[in-house]
């Protein structure tokens, strides 16, 4: 029996010799394999996983495989904890799907955190300001709530320089810094009004990655699949179960200057940013800020100065040849207002060259762009952004419809009574300036009655008339770029006998300001024919350039006396104002019927029943021709 033992155990020890190595060598290979596979992925550096990538320099620096096209992003180790403004446009789209190519979007603070081994997009809330000499201010995070956008893993990092490298495609391709898919209408009907279907995340792809100094733009083709389509849209639709619509999403760096921001007043139209002072006792503890460009005088004890950096304009080199110099003559017209506030040329107007190697995404331009759109949602469009901290504007484009010259208005709109095929921003126009359709309409009627009456071949006539529609457009959505609020009370100017007298148009203007909505000019005779629309900024305009963009002095008791002075004015028949956000179409607000849209002179009534009038006796032409 011991024997037998002894034999067992022999064969026990000896399996278990043989088998254990062969064992802790398959594991410790296994093992041994994946720890290598760690330790490598692990210790692959920022070049490493970028060495196939194109690289993107700029205020971000982005990378994309040449293979697989995926995206990292750099951060560096300074804008960590920093803040930039993120802002969203719209690069292209369709305009049943309510996106249109230079739309703006939301622009907002965004700091980058770490937290740990990943990297954190937050947007800051900028609504409120606390007093930093109140102690209640160190208790300003309360109830006030940020928002993480975006989360990534840190995917490599540089210890010497700090540089962290994150993998971005997922948040690119995705809305988590803003939300692309609209928000479904409970008034829609689905069986009239075209919609988006779901976003397809297989066929929505990075198309576009542009780095400059100041700005990184990512642009992404958002595609909506709807494989059930009940409205098919316009023909600009190619196939309603997939839509494309292209966002470009902008970093941008956040200005780091001596700008000191003004704060707004009532009495005057300007865009602003809205802040609450959480330290105030007042009844409106209102701190809003008004929109403007920073401008510095190159000699600031002179009264009238260049300044240090220009408004610059670029007419983008898509814009007809015939039509850029009376675009830069419409443009340079306000700056005869801003030496009301000690500006010497403050705006400049260049024309980009056909070898130009900078594009408008480049945050540094400001262009004047062109598009030509089947289905046009504007005549002109004036958007412009600013820093949410202080009001500074950053950049600014206009966006104009060649449509607006070279097709006066879509006949089809005319001739069916349709919503489904209404002007998109007949739709939105709490958003967004509608002036362009007035005036292809109003411009239109008087090609017209022109006609009718027998000098619709007069060249001067005409000339004149493309030269003032022209000249306001440009006027008009400029003024927006430059901070410039609607004012829908500034056509009360004239009396209508006024508007018709030469002398009297050329000395006050046609009207107040150059941001109302006016009625087309139109003289009952060719002889009485003054402007059409006005060509230069009114008293208004002057006015608000002179409060707003004058410089301020260095004593702040006589700084404030002294723009006190300024808004004083504001009860001047010129320079009367409202809005039409508070005082046109707002329901139980719009309490002041002078403020009102395509009307023309101190007389509404008398001069549109004149205008009716005339329309009368065009369309008894026109019938008598058929």
């Amino acid at each position: 029996m011991k024997e037998i033992a002894r034999g067992k155990l022999f064969s026990f020890v000896l399996v278990f010799v043989l088998v254990l190595p062969l064992a802790a060598c398959t594991q410790g290979g296994d093992s041994g394999k994946d720890a290598a596979e760690n330790k490598d992925e692990e210790q692959k550096t920022i070049a490493e996983l970028t060495e196939n990538s194109k690289r993107y320099d700029g205020y971000f620096t982005v990378f994309q495989d040449k293979k697989t096209g995926e995206t990292h992003l750099l951060i560096k180790a300074d804008q960590i904890g920093e803040e930039f403004i993120y802002w969203v446009q719209i690069a292209n789209g369709v305009v049943d799907t309510g996106y249109f190519k230079g739309a703006y979007g939301p622009s907002f603070m965004v700091s980058v955190q770490r937290h740990f081994d990943r990297i954190e997009f937050v947007a800051e809330n900028t609504s409120f300001y606390f007093d930093p000499d109140n102690a209640i201010s160190k208790a300003s995070a309360a109830n006030i709530s940020n928002a993480v956008l975006a989360v990534a893993k840190i995917a490599a990092e540089d210890e010497e320089t700090g540089d962290i490298l994150i993998a971005a495609d997922k948040i690119f391709k995705s809305e988590s810094f803003s939300q692309i898919t609209p928000t479904p209408d409970p008034d829609a009907d689905p069986k009239k009004d075209f919609a988006l279907g779901k976003l397809d995340d297989d066929k929505t792809k990075i198309i576009n990655l542009r780095s400059y100094p100041e700005n990184t733009d990512i642009e992404v083709e958002y595609v909506f699949s709807n494989p059930t389509p009940a409205v098919f849209g316009e023909a600009d639709v190619t196939d309603a179960r997939n839509v494309s619509v292209r966002v470009m999403h902008s970093f941008i760096e956040a200005p780091d200057n001596d700008y000191q921001p003004r704060f707004d007043d009532a009495r005057i139209g300007f865009f602003g940013v809205e802040v609450t002072d959480m330290t105030s006792t007042e009844a409106a503890p209102y701190r809003d800020m008004i929109n403007r460009w920073h401008l510095v005088k190159k000699d600031p004890g002179a009264a009238l100065s260049e300044p240090v950096e220009p408004i610059t304009w670029w007419i983008e080199n898509t814009t007809p040849v015939e039509w850029r110099e009376l675009i830069r003559s419409a443009a340079l017209e306000w700056n005869s207002a801003f030496e009301k506030a000690g500006f010497k040329n403050a705006l400049v107007v260049k024309i980009q060259p056909d070898d130009a190697e900078w594009d408008a995404g480049d945050i540094r331009y400001n262009v004047l762009r062109w598009t030509s759109s089947p289905n046009p949602p504007f005549g002109g469009y004036g958007p412009s952004f600013a820093d949410p901290r202080t009001g500074q504007l950053i950049g600014a484009d206009i966006m104009l419809e060649y449509s607006f010259m070279n097709r006066v208005t879509r006949a089809r709109e005319w001739m069916q009574d349709d919503p489904s095929t209404k002007f998109w921003s007949e739709n939105h126009a709490g958003s967004y300036c509608t002036l362009g359709q007035g005036l292809q309409m109003n411009t239109a009627f008087a090609r017209v009655a022109a006609d009718s009456a027998g000098y619709g071949d007069d060249d001067e006539l005409n000339t004149r008339l493309t030269h003032d529609t022209m000249h306001y457009l440009i006027l008009h959505e400029l003024g927006h770029t430059l901070g410039m609020n609607h004012n829908m009370k500034a056509t009360n100017l004239l009396t209508p006998e006024q508007a018709f007298d030469e002398a009297a148009v050329k000395e006050f203007g046609l009207a107040g300001s150059v941001m109302d909505y006016p009625a087309i000019n139109f003289a009952p005779t060719r002889e009485q024919q003054t402007q059409f629309y006005a060509t230069r900024p009114g008293p208004y305009d002057d006015w608000l350039i002179e409060w707003g963009y004058s410089p301020a002095l260095d004593d702040e008791q006589a700084e404030a006396a002294r723009l006190d002075a300024i808004l004083a004015r504001s009860t001047e028949p010129a320079l009367a104002f409202g809005n039409d956000a508070d005082d046109m179409r707002s329901a139980g607000k719009a309490i002041d019927p002078r403020v009102n849209i395509y009307d023309m002179s101190s007389d509404p009534i008398s001069y549109a029943s004149d205008a009716m009038t005339l329309m009368k006796s065009t369309m008894e032409s026109i019938c008598l021709l058929y």
